[in-house]
């Protein structure tokens, strides 16, 4: 079973941080902190956001990446989170303006701060919404919904919810989504994020790691869930040299059991930081990622990509492949382009249903890799699209601004600091 070289990798990838220390809930007070953004006047506005880890790392790890960049715009942040230990290795050096918290069942003495964000529905505890309810001047409520490119989205976006009952009766919680057009709430963009791109040396980044590519090698990077159309599509990359970095998990299990046609060859990847994740879909050639995290750092390396969708039972995540796939390259005509009716084909059998359903009478459609040029500038159009609205981070505290409750003392407050990054890019 062919396997490949570990990397070599800094050894604090491998070292477990324990990053934050435990924190008296008893004693927790809202109103002490500082903010290095703010004046000396001015309280930067407490945020609460409430995460639940359902299963693998993309819930605390988009809950990690806007905790910090809203950090980075001067807001202090508690992060509650079931199961924080990912964090150890996704996030190592922390954010300075960025608490996280346990997740006891039992939070009446804590004070609510200025925002409370629930994502993707995870339901604060019910003392702590209570303790919402009863304060002189509730928290802006915000339901941080899971990333689509369906058109309800832009419907269902900025609107309020009332609770009639329950522990947070008499509050309003407000649906915001994350999206791909300027009528949703936006992507993760952390401020200098591109620049940072632009300066990016990969053949240096590679050599640190111990990766040294040979002639004419292209870099693969795969993220993935299990998928039984991976072996197919390893097919299709043995038309040129390739090296194929493993991620932990999935697929470096299932590359393992594999025969590799010849001139491929594997590299297993450990677990890398957020900071490091991005570096390696900067350095590679094609990256096939997997959920909305890894979707939106695919977007901003503008590279060429694949998206594996979380599959889901009732196959609703075909439904969301193909509005992602309508938003980025239209809707699909007889007359367009090779590349997108290749690509199409493609992204079609790497999110399989679930279960994979038989072949239809006319037999599976022939994959072909799409021409990589058009392929780039297909990315690159998209995110240049993308890079016209405003990021997640800036529209959350646009929204709470406009319900009355502005993130500081003043009206600079709303608009992202230029400082603009929870670590160095």
């Amino acid at each position: 079973m062919p396997g490949g070289p570990a990397l070599n990798c800094p050894s604090s990838y491998h070292d477990h941080v324990t990053l934050f220390p435990s924190t008296d809930l008893a004693t927790l007070d809202p109103a002490k902190g500082s903010s290095a953004h703010s004046g000396a006047h001015s309280k930067p506005a407490l945020w609460d956001l409430f995460c639940k880890v359902v299963d693998n790392f993309g819930d605390v790890g988009v809950c990690w990446r806007l905790a910090a960049d809203l950090a980075a715009c001067g807001q202090r942040v508690r992060l509650w989170c079931d199961d924080p230990s990912a964090l150890a290795w996704m996030a190592p050096d922390g954010s300075p303006q960025v608490q996280v918290m346990p997740w006891p069942e039992h939070l009446s003495h804590v004070e609510p701060g200025d925002v409370v964000i629930e994502a993707f529905a995870c339901d604060p505890p019910a003392d702590f919404v209570r303790a919402m309810a009863a304060a002189p001047r509730p928290p802006v409520w915000i339901n941080l919904e899971y990333l689509s490119a369906e058109d309800w989205v832009e419907r269902c976006h900025g609107l309020p919810s009332p609770q009639s009952n329950g522990p947070g009766a008499g509050l309003t919680k407000w649906f915001f989504h994350p999206g791909f057009s300027s009528d949703t709430g936006g992507l993760i963009r952390e401020a200098g994020l591109l620049e940072a791109r632009g300066r990016f040396d990969r053949e240096a980044w590679l050599r640190r790691l111990g990766v040294h590519l040979r002639q004419r090698e292209r870099l693969v990077v795969l993220f993935c869930y299990a998928n039984p159309a991976l072996p197919q599509l390893v097919r299709l990359l043995a038309d040129q040299p390739t090296a194929l970095a493993l991620t932990p998990g999935h697929a470096q299990a299932q590359v393992h059991q594999m025969a590799l046609p010849p001139g491929m060859r594997t590299l297993d990847l450990p677990f890398l930081s957020q900071h490091e994740f991005d570096r390696l879909l900067w350095s590679a050639d094609l990256n096939l990622v997997r959920g909305e995290d890894s979707l939106v750092r695919a977007l901003w390396a503008g590279r060429p990509f694949l998206w594996q969708l979380y599959p889901q039972a009732d196959d609703a995540h075909l439904v969301k492949s193909a509005a992602f796939l309508d938003r980025w390259l239209g809707a699909e005509t007889a007359g367009q382009a090779a590349w997108k009716a290749d690509l199409r084909c493609l992204w079609r059998a790497w999110n399989p249903a679930n279960p994979p359903r038989d072949p239809t009478p006319h037999g599976t459609p022939a994959l072909a890799l799409p021409d990589v040029g058009h392929w780039t500038a297909g990315v690159e159009s998209l995110r240049q699209g993308l890079l016209q609205q405003d990021d997640l981070s800036t529209q959350l505290l646009r929204f709470v601004g406009s319900r009355g409750r502005p993130a500081g003392s003043g009206e600079s407050s709303l608009r992202r600091h230029p400082a603009g990054a929870a670590e160095p890019l």
